[in-house]
């Protein structure tokens, strides 16, 4: 007998999350802002004949794409939490490359700035949505108390329901009627029962999810119970991506370089001015394959005496340390004093986008401590990233597993789509400031 289907996407219905979880209100506000904004816009300025025809179709050309985008992204971001963002971006740009394409080939005509236009507007509305569903979206998760349940992690807006082990819940059950998805693990011999449940419940359009792989997914985090294969089923990650992540670091690396030589002069000369010491401060670390290298920061701290410090103590920063200059504290803030290590990317030794590379004395103690840890050096570090966004800086043992644990959820999705929406979380850390110390 098969189980009513939940809806996934059910929230409080009076909070705002229970607006525009709704699919209408999403689609209505991506139409309205990605393809009306630019419209009026270029309407002011339109002059002649041609540019309003122009104009006009490219006003139904540009809903297509929003339209196509938003179906996209519905059906291929099957597991709630961080892990559908990710697809986010993939869905615009084949929805907008293909409306484009068609363009092309038939000859039509087309306002390319207002197309392209709709579908930043597009990338920006659906990423304001899904971030507030995913703050504010209450979900009711039914769980099975075999295998893995007790790896559910506990996080905001997520009510967890054990279900009965010595029974299934029949589709008159109330507490069902109430439930938004099943978690189950999927790996082992479940009863007969509830394996035909299961079933059930998948055929009536109810997500049943791996209890691993939902947990990843909220959380953003692997967990180090062994060394977790990428989506291909292997350790390495994608060889060609990294060729090509490489070769993209080098070139925007040096564009970077060049734009931002007067300012890394004019902070380089403040740093001289307001306390003694280099500019620039060294430090040894372990990058790509455990190869240790030299990392080039702003230096933020006054230069430590010789023995008042252990080499652990001084490689290691706490929060409010006293240590930091006020000049210091303004380009932590910012991340500005990360900027110097546009050079170790030029050099191999980094990219803009990995796990942050840490100094040589930790990374051998860590290495003691953390079972797996050596695993993170499968990829070049970063300047940013998956890890930095979503937790900051940490030095304690407890807290760099934790930490290892997003580490290991940017290894496991390597790919582009991941770095660009570290990217755009980046940006949000920049203005506020988020685990700098």
């Amino acid at each position: 007998m098969l189980i009513a289907p939940i809806n996934t996407r059910v929230a409080r219905p009076h909070s705002l999350a229970g607006v525009l979880a709704r699919w209408r209100y999403q689609a209505i506000g991506g139409l309205l802002v990605s393809t009306l904004v630019p419209y009026v816009v270029r309407l002011m300025v339109a002059n002649d004949e041609i540019g309003m025809r122009q104009l006009h179709l490219t006003l139904l050309w540009c809903a297509c794409a929003v339209i196509l985008g938003n179906w996209l992204f519905r059906n291929v971001s099957i597991y709630p939490g961080v892990e559908a963002s990710a697809f986010l971006l993939p869905s615009f740009t084949v929805s907008f490359t293909a409306i484009a394409i068609v363009l092309t080939v038939g000859r039509f005509e087309y306002a390319r700035t207002q197309l392209i236009a709709g579908y930043v507007l597009s990338v920006a509305w659906f990423y304001f949505v899904h971030s507030t569903l995913h703050r504010h979206q209450w979900l009711r998760i039914g769980y099975l108390p075999f295998g893995a349940f007790d790896k559910l992690p506990q996080v905001p807006h997520i009510n967890w329901v054990e279900l009965p082990a010595d029974g299934c819940p029949s589709n008159h059950d109330p507490i069902i009627g109430r439930l938004d998805a099943i978690a189950a693990d999927l790996r082992i011999d479940l009863p007969d029962q509830w394996e035909r449940t299961l079933s059930d419940f998948a055929l009536a359009g109810t997500p049943v999810y791996h209890v691993k792989h939902l947990a990843e997914s909220l959380t953003g985090r692997v967990e180090l119970e062994h060394l977790s294969e990428n989506s291909f089923g292997s350790l390495i990650p994608n060889t060609s991506f990294l060729m090509l992540k490489r070769l993209i670091d080098w070139i925007v690396a040096v564009i970077m370089g060049l734009m931002l030589l007067p300012l890394l002069l004019a902070i380089a000369l403040a740093i001289r001015l307001t306390s003694n010491g280099p500019a620039l401060f060294k430090q040894q670390r372990i990058g790509f394959r455990g190869e240790p290298f030299m990392v080039y920061k702003f230096r933020t701290m006054r230069v430590a005496e010789r023995g008042a410090m252990s080499e652990r103590e001084t490689a290691m920063t706490r929060s409010g340390d006293a240590r930091i200059t006020s000049l210091g504290k303004i380009l932590r803030r910012t991340r500005i004093d990360e900027l110097p290590q546009i050079l170790n990317i030029l050099k191999g030794q980094m990219s803009w986008i990995g796990p942050r590379p840490e100094a040589a004395v930790l990374s051998r103690w860590y290495e003691e401590q953390i079972p797996f840890y050596r695993y993170r050096h499968i990829v070049r570090p970063g300047i940013t990233g998956w890890a930095q966004v979503l937790q900051g800086h940490v030095a304690d043992v407890a807290d760099v597993q934790s930490k290892l644990h997003y580490d290991f959820y940017y290894i496991k999705n390597f790919s582009l789509w991941m770095d660009i929406l570290i990217i755009a979380k980046t940006v949000k850390t920049m203005m506020t400031g988020y685990g700098a110390r």
